[in-house]
């Protein structure tokens, strides 16, 4: 081949990466693989990251969250370490993620602002730890939450400020723990929720169940799944299942305050205890100023001294 023509296929800058020294050509590679992962500029710490902005913890044996999350992840995946327990703040600076996997990790602790930084995450796996309880306001921040496994923990009671109002919560999975009854109004803050996950839980058939039995009256499940929701009846060893258990079965219990009444009480409580209190100080105060009236007149009495006998008593 002859130069001009050598020369003239190849174009400028690539005719210059070609005569460069070598430590250019590293920094191009370098910043050729950086550009393969689009959104994600900085890769987590002990993590493989994939195009797309997904992180790949998995089984690592992290003992936390890894460092060096950042705007552009996507998707973090943590299961089968040993990540213990999230601190506050645990996830600062992963502002885009959708998606959080936390299986198996022997997860016992979860502090209430420890998902405080993913208001834009759809879908949280916490399942097969040892959660027992949770702090009130755990998942409040998860605004767009459309997903949440609680599958496989040691929950004994699932309280509703935990959970809070997530307005687009269609799934919630609470199988597998030992939970006998849930907490008033934890349903009503969940208005989409159509996918409710609760065989392998110690279900007691009381008062504190009907919420629930009122939920899946109206939305009906599949009957091989329906058939296993049981609960026990207290005193007995009777199982029964959940959908069989009518309104009836609660005519026992006390009704709930409608939102109307609860207002009304709210309204009348602290007017009757003012009124109570205004009451009181009033009488205090007559009780108080007869008193006073009284022992001014024995004063002035007793300062007047014995009146001066007239001309017709006997001892004039």
């Amino acid at each position: 081949l002859r130069g001009p023509c050598f020369v003239s296929r190849w174009p400028p800058p690539m005719l210059l990466l070609l005569l460069s020294p070598w430590p250019v050509w590293s920094q191009w590679s370098a910043t050729a693989t950086s550009s393969g992962t689009p959104g994600l500029p900085h890769c987590p710490e002990a993590c493989a990251c994939a195009p797309g902005g997904q992180a790949n913890c998995s089984g690592r044996a992290l003992p936390a969250v890894p460092a060096g999350l950042s705007r552009g992840l996507r998707a973090l995946l943590l299961d089968h370490n040993r990540v213990r327990a999230l601190p506050p703040g645990a996830f600062a600076g992963a502002d885009t993620l959708l998606r959080l996997d936390l299986r198996e990790n022997g997860l016992r602790w979860v502090h209430a602002r420890a998902f405080w930084s993913l208001g834009a995450l759809q879908q949280l796996d916490l399942s097969a730890n040892q959660l027992e309880a949770l702090a009130p306001g755990t998942f409040s921040p998860l605004s767009a939450l459309r997903s949440l496994s609680l599958a496989g923990n040691r929950l004994a009671r699932l309280e509703s400020a935990a959970l809070g109002v997530l307005p687009l919560l269609n799934a919630l999975d609470l199988r597998d723990n030992e939970l006998a009854a849930l907490a008033p109004g934890l349903l009503a803050g969940l208005p989409a929720l159509h996918a409710l996950h609760l065989r392998g839980n110690p279900w007691a058939c009381g008062c504190a169940l009907r919420p629930l039995c009122s939920w899946l009256r109206r939305h009906p499940r599949p009957a091989p799944e329906a058939e296993t929701l049981l609960c026990v009846l207290p005193g007995r060893l009777t199982l029964s299942p959940l959908t069989a258990l009518s309104d009836a079965a609660f005519s026992h219990c006390a009704q709930p305050l409608a939102p109307r009444d609860l207002a009304v009480v709210y309204a009348l409580g602290p007017v009757s205890f003012l009124a109570s209190l205004a009451a009181c100080l009033a009488l205090g105060s007559m009780l108080t100023a007869c008193r006073t009236r009284r022992h001014c007149a024995t004063a002035l009495g007793w300062l007047k001294g014995p009146r001066d006998p007239g001309p017709g008593s006997p001892n004039a």
